[in-house]
């Protein structure tokens, strides 16, 4: 009797074994020019690979954004510092051997891929100056890597995600509050509103009516391209309306933007008042505010669609929101002071976050068990762990 026990437990075992899954995720360091390739078991975070990346052996060039191709194929990653302008670079898979790169705009940070055009939108967040002038957001050929076009947005954009149905790409600029919507085929702004809850935006931009604004009158017909005359002249009456706005920033200072797996609900972070908006697409309106810890920064949704983690920078802590309730379930502390960003595996189970650490204090990546809300691994890799995305899993 004791030995069939034993033969029937070994068989377990062995069964749960082959089920397990490996969860692979690159992360930035950005301090260290390097990429971090993490294998997560289900018990214990690897760091398989140190990647250094860039071109200049003596000189910081701060990798900041990166995502995965749909295909798994390809990984692509912005590197914010140059002379003065920054890059995409482009990588393969598998091997990390860099293919490309491209020069774009001033500090390129964070980016998509659209699943209907296959192009990379990729927001340039412009450091330099007295941020007061519109940044842009560059739209680059993944397959020849050449910037195609750049469209103008706001004051300092860096949260930049698209539609699960790659048709609508959108972006927070932090010094204008706005949250932009480009249409990915015409690559023209369509609309634009005010990140503000809905008790605030009465007296968002004092009152000036640029928290909500409806560009489809700008559309030169389905799929055809403005001419350059034509975009000169959105681009004056951009910058007039911007003239006229009270230069007082916003104090919302959205950092990031995420879409729910439907498509119908997009999430907002508003960095500067501790707060996360619900803005339905359709209505084009904020519906929901989650009051959140200390300076939230980053976001995702899992894609079961039951919750939303938000990363709560200046807490040192990351927060789950069931969606359903409205309520925050979880909040766990991390392990380093600046926690940074949140990518969640593709079957809703874990969550991945980025922990920058201080000064010389190492990055981290952290994983959450979204089962038992509860943190089961950690990995520690260069400084200033940041960007981070999502590559495969394996059984």
């Amino acid at each position: 009797m004791k030995r069939l026990f034993l033969l029937v437990l070994i068989i377990i075992i062995g069964v749960s074994g082959l089920s397990a899954k490996d969860y692979y995720i690159y992360c930035t360091a950005e301090s260290e020019d390097e990429v971090a390739l993490i294998r997560f078991d289900g018990k214990t975070a690897h760091v398989e690979k140190r990647i250094p990346v860039g071109v200049w052996p003596v000189e910081i060039e701060g990798p900041h954004g990166i995502t995965v191709s749909p295909d798994g194929d390809y990984w692509y990653l912005s590197m914010a510092h140059g002379l003065p302008y920054g890059h995409l670079y482009k990588y393969k898979t598998g091997t990390d051997e860099m293919v490309d790169r491209v020069e774009l705009g001033l500090f390129p940070a964070t980016m998509g891929i659209s699943n209907a055009t296959g192009l990379i939108y990729i927001v340039n967040f412009n450091l330099h100056g007295g941020h007061t002038e519109p940044s842009t957001v560059s739209i680059v050929d993944p397959e020849e890597m050449i910037e195609i076009d750049r469209v103008e947005t706001g004051i300092m954009p860096h949260g930049s995600r698209l539609l699960n149905n790659g048709l609508k790409h959108y972006s927070v600029a932090m010094m204008s509050g706005m949250l932009y919507e480009i249409d990915a085929m015409t690559m023209q702004i369509t609309r634009t509103i005010s990140t503000a809850p809905p008790n605030k935006k009465m007296n968002a931009h004092s009152g000036h009516n640029m928290k909500k604004m409806d560009h489809s009158n700008m559309k030169m017909g389905k799929n055809k391209r403005m001419s350059n005359k034509d975009k000169k002249g959105i681009a004056a009456m951009g910058k007039m309306a911007m003239a006229k706005m009270d230069h007082k920033m916003p104090p919302e200072k959205p950092t990031w933007v995420y879409p729910h797996p439907n498509d119908n609900l997009i999430y907002v972070v508003n960095n500067g008042t501790d707060n996360v908006v619900e803005i339905d697409v359709k209505k084009w309106e904020v519906v929901r505010t989650f009051k959140t810890d200390k300076a939230p920064y980053n976001c995702e949704v899992s894609q079961d669609g039951k919750y939303l983690v938000v990363t709560y920078k200046g807490a040192a802590k990351t927060g789950v929101w069931d969606l359903k309730t409205g309520k925050e379930v979880a909040k766990l502390k991390n392990s380093r002071k600046v926690t940074h960003g949140v990518v969640i595996s593709p079957d809703s189970r874990y969550a991945f976050v980025s922990v920058e650490g201080i000064g010389k204090e190492p990055g981290a990546v952290e994983v959450i068990d979204l089962h038992n809300l509860e943190k089961v691994a950690i990995a520690e890799i260069g400084k200033q762990a940041g960007g981070i995305t999502f590559w495969k899993m394996t059984d």
